[in-house]
């Protein structure tokens, strides 16, 4: 995997540095058409092909050897130096070599003046390295979106990779509940697990899973949670719309249901109501209810201040930060959630049904 990422990042380099020689030698044929044009004369002399290409050696070595030594890595000094340099020695050419090669009689007599010759020659350098400055310019905006795109894709892992392990420990705290009192449960329970587990850590890589996909897996969480209540209470779960059509960031809905089935049955030992609704519209805004009950004593402030909803807002600042509206309230011994998405029609993702299962003998 690693070979072929450099191996990917060294054709994408190439092919960079092939359109910036494209696009340098299209500039340099187009400068020099407007240089030599001669409304009264317009074919090309060989005078104009020597001058333009001395001017032309002296652009290149500024853009290719003083830009990125001296003038990026922020040492003016010694940049504006040898561009000083690069320019007197363009000057010298001009007046002591080539004008007494081409204008002996004329212009090879006498000197204009330092002034005079910088108005010939700054024009065309001041084109050349002025495309090259805006050219590695576009290069540097193009590598600092991709290292934000780097970043977002990071902290999404990141905050992805938080919720296994979360979610983990409630449900072995429950787990191990039933175990100590042997209950009959138990084995569904383990089942109800790994079918979740296995999801979370084979199926949920991609940034977005299909949604039917993802409503599917509420319900087997729903059911795995729904034993903790037994009779203490109620659960309802509904879910409408053409699921099958749009796409969802994993792993978002899940926290508030895991939330509301922690702070109910922590709070209640009897009429725990928990509800949960989810309804897609047709042009394809999701919207999503989570309502449970708590006893009013208990400490509901930390409801709005656990690691999974702080998880979940980040990730959809990241993922929708447009396209969400998240409301929670909790009053008169009820807590509500009402999250609005607008979801994008799923694309071609790759099956991950061969994905190795959880085993259950190891």
């Amino acid at each position: 995997m690693a070979y072929l990422s450099t191996v990917i990042k060294k054709t994408e380099k190439t092919a960079i540095q092939l359109k910036e020689v494209l696009f340098q030698l299209a500039l340099h044929v187009i400068v020099f058409l407007f240089f030599s044009f001669d409304s009264d004369n317009p074919a090309i002399k060989m005078h104009q092909i020597v001058f333009f290409v001395t001017y032309a050696s002296g652009a290149f070595l500024i853009n290719y050897l003083l830009l990125p030594r001296f003038y990026y890595q922020k040492r003016y000094l010694p940049f504006f130096f040898y561009v000083a340099l690069i320019l007197g020695g363009l000057i010298f050419m001009e007046e002591c070599v080539l004008e007494q090669i081409y204008f002996p009689d004329t212009r090879g007599k006498k000197f204009p003046g330092v002034f005079y010759t910088l108005l010939d020659i700054l024009p065309l350098i001041a084109i050349l390295i002025g495309f090259k400055f805006a050219w590695d310019a576009l290069g540097k905006q193009r590598e600092v979106e991709a290292l934000r795109t780097t970043v977002k894709e990071g902290e999404l892992q990141f905050l992805k990779s938080q919720i296994n392990p979360h979610f983990l420990f409630n449900n072995l705290n429950n787990l191990y509940s039933y175990a100590i009192e042997n209950s009959p449960k138990t084995p569904q329970i383990i089942l109800e697990l790994s079918g979740v587990l296995r999801y979370m850590l084979y199926e949920c890589k991609e940034k977005f899973v299909p949604l039917a996909k993802e409503v599917k897996q509420l319900k087997n969480f729903i059911n795995l949670n729904e034993m903790q209540i037994e009779e203490r209470g109620e659960v309802r779960f509904s879910s409408q719309g053409n699921v099958a059509d749009y796409q969802i960031a994993p792993l978002i809905l899940i926290v508030f249901i895991e939330n509301a089935f922690k702070y109910s049955t922590a709070s209640q030992a009897a009429d725990i109501l928990i509800d949960i609704r989810i309804d897609l519209s047709e042009e394809g805004v999701l919207f999503f209810k989570c309502v449970n009950s708590f006893q009013a004593q208990s400490n509901v402030d930390k409801l709005s201040h656990g690691i999974g909803l702080k998880n979940v807002k980040k990730r959809l600042h990241l993922l929708y930060p447009d396209a969400h509206q998240l409301d929670i309230s909790a009053r008169d011994g009820i807590y509500e959630v009402h999250l609005s998405m607008s979801l994008s029609k799923q694309r071609a993702i790759v099956s991950t049904a061969d994905s190795p299962a959880v085993s259950l003998n190891n």
